[in-house]
């Protein structure tokens, strides 16, 4: 039998950084709106309902620090910035598909 002070003491499994990482603030939203293409910032303060420019930019500069987005600066004018999935990213939607479908109460969604 394992105490809570040798759990303690162990490193953290990937699976659980990757969960914390996932799991931030508005992260799982920034996923879903990254699926359908490039996002932009003001777009994302709007679709995203209680968001603010402190938390969102802190999520998206996270997110791009562990490569699961790329931030591209669109040097036509306006001058803007873009998010985009990373391959790393990508690899990651079979898994949020997954979640949906574990967190369907009727499991609906397994059949499609």
């Amino acid at each position: 039998m394992t105490t809570n002070k040798e759990i303690k003491c162990q490193p953290e499994c990937d699976a659980e950084k990757l969960l914390k990482l996932l799991s931030g603030k508005w992260k799982p939203q920034i996923f879903r709106l990254a699926v359908e293409g490039p996002l932009r910032f003001s777009n994302l303060l709007r679709q995203i309902p209680g968001s603010n420019k402190q938390s969102l930019s802190v999520a998206l500069n996270e997110l791009v620090e562990e490569l699961m987005l790329e931030k591209q600066i669109i040097k036509q004018k306006p001058l803007h910035i873009e998010y985009l999935l990373t391959e790393k990213g990508r690899s990651l939607l079979g898994v949020f598909r997954e979640l949906e479908v574990l967190s369907d109460p009727d499991n609906k969604k397994a059949s499609s």
